[in-house]
């Protein structure tokens, strides 16, 4: 075999990993979560099936049910309940975007338009609701205990959207507030998927504990570079819209930063104060501005600490070629957004 496809058959998702055989169980795992994800969406009702699967099909990171994978390794991989887990995580998190397009208003998702936009916020809405039903059939045939940490999954998911939407108590620091908000919308889910993974392969206990600790921590991590991604990246070479963030108003860990910074330059301060930039002389300005602003750099520390706190966690896990393939994966969200 040549280098190159040597080196290519390392990748998944984007991401290089150091064993190849783990790499190419990822890469079967996925594809088999792919269907099984399709099969979930499934309904005899047209508008249904077609509402369900549409943003499954539009593809997306898959980012939480390769963590479901990734995990199992630490135990018993290619299980059965591992890969209906790494369904449900998924369909998990499809529901929640079809709920968060409602009340964004949202007009595209992933490139393609957003259910609301194609149908009405009325199907989006229940069609969110049709995928959370499925992931509930799902998780049910996994057990009580499963059932329950999905419950609890949801609730903080749920409260995370809530906190998002509503103002924050008087004296609340922005900063803290955004990070609690990410812990529930992001990190609660991302967390779920490393202790499913390795709870039904068989992994032990202080096993499955450190992979939930990771998970939220690296689920944190990997918002936040999505949030640095969407202020340094071209269109050209994301392939999508950059700057979303500032042009519908929503004020990320930067942004904040640099708010808070009493020597952020005063035009940057007038922009991201003036609420969501839909001219796009002013969103072009602002971008640039942002750029180079002390918020950029300290998100970045944030990021890092994140990071550092996911590696931390992979100590407690044994020695071998799971725990190398999470430290990949560690290295990766490090370097995305640089």
């Amino acid at each position: 075999m040549g280098r190159f496809t040597a080196e290519r058959s390392l990748r998944v998702a984007g991401i290089d990993f150091p064993d190849a055989q783990i790499a190419s169980d990822l890469r079967a795992g996925l594809e088999r979560v792919e269907q099984r994800l399709m099969d979930a969406c499934h309904s005899d009702e047209l508008t249904v099936r077609d509402a369900a699967k549409h943003l499954a099909q539009a593809g997306g990171k898959r980012f939480r049910p390769l963590l479901v994978l990734l995990a199992s390794h630490l135990g018993e991989p290619g299980r059965d309940e591992v890969d209906k887990a790494a369904v449900v995580v998924e369909l998990t998190h499809l529901a929640t975007l079809y709920h968060d397009d409602v009340m964004d208003e949202a007009e595209i998702r992933r490139g393609a338009e957003s259910a609301n936009s194609r149908w009405t916020n009325s199907i989006a809405i229940l069609a969110g609701d049709y995928l959370f039903a499925a992931a509930s059939l799902l998780v049910a045939q996994l057990g009580p205990e499963a059932v329950r940490i999905q419950a609890e999954t949801f609730q903080r998911l749920v409260t995370g959207q809530i906190q998002e939407t509503v103002d924050p108590p008087p004296g609340t620091d922005p900063v803290e507030r955004y990070l609690e908000v990410l812990a529930g919308k992001t990190g609660s889910l991302i967390a779920t998927s490393g202790r499913f993974g390795a709870m039904f392969a068989g992994a032990a206990p202080e096993v499955i504990a450190a992979m939930t600790d990771f998970g939220e921590a690296i689920g944190m991590a990997f918002q936040l570079s999505d949030d640095l991604i969407d202020i340094t990246s071209e269109e050209e070479d994301l392939g999508k819209a950059t700057g979303t963030d500032l042009r519908e108003g929503v004020r990320t860990l930067p942004m904040l930063f640099a708010l808070a910074d009493e020597q952020t330059d005063p035009r940057l301060r007038e922009l991201l104060e003036a609420g969501p930039l839909t001219d796009d002389a002013q969103h072009r300005e602002a971008l640039l501005l942002l750029r180079q602003s002390t918020g950029m750099d300290r998100a970045r520390e944030v990021l890092g600490q994140y990071v550092d706190r996911a590696r931390a966690h992979l100590a407690a896990l044994p020695n071998g070629a799971a725990r190398e393939a999470l430290d990949a994966l560690v290295d990766f969200m490090q370097v995305r957004s640089s």
